[in-house]
């Protein structure tokens, strides 16, 4: 893989490419989802179209939103078919739960047109250096009458924290090598790596993207593997010649927050318009404006909002 490849990936793409590989994305569900017993098979994994549309309407237009999961397959289990997800997070993301939400209701809908459903299982994958403290069901955004507990739907999402992976139920090596690589990477075990183990280098790419450290590994060796440990102690002697702590790494990720700014503000929008009808230019406007904090408390408050002066009323 060469410099202006790296340079052009993200740890959404990152996490997609390695995901792609259709034996990575086995051991990885087997371990997060059965404790690592053997129910997805590699060689039995179809890729799924998983383009997922739909349209508001109102008296003023026609408006037609697309969604795409990052990596959905089709598989059986024990006969049965069914679909897998792996949807990437590379930081906390409040509207997680409504936008999985959204997704699979979505794909059932398209699903009836062949009229057969079929079950879906999506793991969010977090890559963040935080502990995710945001939103995991729908009743966390909501205070629910005690009487009406009962009868709620509460929506959940699977959440798998890449810092807390046990990596022993990763049967596939180069599968449980890249698990393994983020951790450290976070942890700055570098000296800890005490096994010769050798990893696909564009796997340890990856996990340095996603980790935020791709400015210590422009210069591994070339070839298809390379010796983890001596990868790890590149980056170990990175941080030692330029003054850098484990800290650093954090602070850098977060960084990452800005980047996914328009995402949140798009994501938000939809949901507005799918619950208002087509918001004005000039709300839009106020909202693409906003900072970060505004538009997570606009997104808590989604189902208080009746009409565009709530917005207004919530962000001012």
């Amino acid at each position: 893989m060469n410099l202006i490849t790296v340079n052009n990936l993200t740890p959404d793409s990152a996490c997609r490419t390695f995901f792609s590989n259709d034996i990575h994305f086995a051991s990885f569900s087997n371990a997060v989802l059965f404790d690592g017993k053997q129910l997805i098979h590699p060689e039995r994994l179809v890729r799924y179209e998983n383009d997922t549309s739909f349209i508001i309407n109102d008296t003023k237009s026609v408006e037609d939103k697309k969604r795409r999961r990052d990596i959905v397959v089709k598989t059986d289990v024990n006969g049965i078919y069914c679909l897998f997800g792996i949807e990437h997070q590379s930081t906390i993301d409040v509207e997680m739960v409504i936008r999985c939400g959204i997704y699979e209701m979505l794909d059932y809908l398209k699903q009836l047109k062949n009229k057969r459903l079929v079950p879906q299982l999506m793991v969010v994958f977090y890559t963040g250096s935080r502990k995710w403290e945001g939103p995991l069901k729908l009743s966390d955004y909501l205070e629910i009458p005690k009487e009406l507990k009962p009868y709620f739907n509460d929506w959940k999402i699977y959440l798998v924290d890449v810092k807390v992976i046990d990596t022993s139920k990763i049967k596939d090596k180069q599968t449980r090598y890249f698990i393994e690589a983020i951790q450290n990477m976070y942890k700055g075990n570098y000296d800890k790596l005490h096994r010769k183990i050798k990893m696909n280098r564009n796997n340890f790419i990856y996990a340095a993207i996603i980790t935020g450290s791709l400015d210590l590994i422009k210069d591994l060796p070339e070839g298809d593997e390379i010796d983890m440990c001596e990868g790890m102690e590149r980056m170990a002697e990175g941080f030692r010649s330029e003054g850098r702590k484990q800290g650093i790494l954090v602070g850098r990720n977060e960084g990452r927050k800005e980047g996914k700014l328009e995402e949140k503000k798009n994501t938000l929008l939809s949901l507005l318009n799918v619950k208002l009808g087509n918001v004005s230019r000039e709300t839009e406007s106020t909202i693409r404006s906003c900072t970060i904090e505004k538009l997570n408390k606009l997104t808590l408050s989604i189902f208080d909002i009746q009409n565009e002066n709530d917005i207004l009323s919530i962000i001012h």
